[in-house]
């Protein structure tokens, strides 16, 4: 039962649910209002599901564990997860026996295609987040997403026209702005959370420059430092950007350039034996990015310590 099973279509998975597919390319689903699905050639046979769809779910009440990824999440009232094509996901307990509530808007890639929101997709970096940064509603930011909920569900209730797409994809693109401005709400409430990720990364930054990981491996990746401290990349560099105006990548070069300088002190080293220890293969590529950072070349800044 490790094997994943995959849906490729809004219709695969209102089928698997029990809902009816008003339009091909997009569904809002109230779980409350469907009889909960056991298909026991699915449930036997997988034990977790990719949706090359995409997917928000609302939570009403706390109501089971889901897995996304490798971790455990247990819904809490207002709780708004995002899920990207292709994400791996899974749902724990007795499926047969539970009561499902909540909603969930399911829509597939090619309703985006030729809009504006299509091209800025990727700007709404929640869909990348882990599931312990799923976004959690207050009762009057949970007024607004089930405004734009009961929109979308008005124009799937309504004859598909000419008009259709671009109405659903409107309030889909008023729905994810919201939704941004309750994640950078989030970040402002839960501060005491985030200083305490900035003082972890920093000291995943001083150490990894501690060890000879940048000889084997260059500078850090975002990526790197977010698994360091157990989240997604995105959310590191969103939190990042929020708190101190600087991206994370900005962050890492700020930190290597700290160390140069130290470094640069030690006069039994060459500039480019330096750059080597930095991660840099090229020395002209530490010397070019030390002096946009402060001025003037690693050599320079030596000769004008020294005096």
């Amino acid at each position: 039962m490790n094997d994943i099973f995959k849906i490729n279509s809004v219709t695969e998975y209102n089928n698997m649910v029990g809902q009816e597919t008003l339009h091909p390319l997009v569904s809002d689903i109230d779980f409350s209002k469907l009889q909960p699905f056991y298909d026991p050639d699915i449930h036997t046979h997988y034990s977790k599901t990719q949706l090359n769809v995409y997917a928000i779910f609302l939570k009403d009440i706390k109501c089971g564990s889901m897995t996304y990824g490798i971790q455990n999440y247990d819904y809490e009232e207002g709780t708004l997860l995002f899920i990207s094509p292709g994400q791996v996901f899974g749902v724990e307990g007795d499926i047969k026996n539970e009561s499902l509530s909540g909603t969930a808007l399911i829509f597939h890639p090619d309703l985006l295609r030729g809009t504006t929101l299509g091209k800025h997709i990727d700007d709404y970096t929640f869909f990348s987040y882990e599931v312990n940064e799923a976004l959690h509603l207050s009762s009057r930011e949970r007024e607004s997403i089930n405004e734009c909920f009961k929109n979308i569900n008005y124009e799937l209730q309504h004859a598909i026209d000419n008009h259709s797409k671009t109405l659903i994809v409107s309030y889909l693109e008023l729905f994810l702005n919201y939704c941004k401005r309750f994640y950078e709400r989030q970040f402002i409430t839960r501060s005491h959370v985030n200083k305490d990720i900035l003082v972890r990364f920093e000291n995943v930054l001083k150490d990894y420059f501690k060890t000879d990981l940048p000889i084997d491996l260059g500078l850090p990746s975002v990526r790197y430092c977010a698994e360091k401290l157990f989240i997604s990349p995105n959310y590191l560099g969103d939190l990042l950007k929020k708190e101190t105006g600087k991206s994370a990548q900005e962050h890492i070069q700020q930190k290597m350039i700290d160390v140069a300088k130290a470094k640069i002190f030690d006069t039994d080293k060459s500039v480019s034996e330096i750059a080597y220890e930095l991660g840099f293969k090229h020395p002209q590529h530490f010397t070019r990015m030390f002096k946009k950072s402060v001025g003037m070349s690693p050599t320079v800044y030596r000769t004008f310590n020294e005096n």
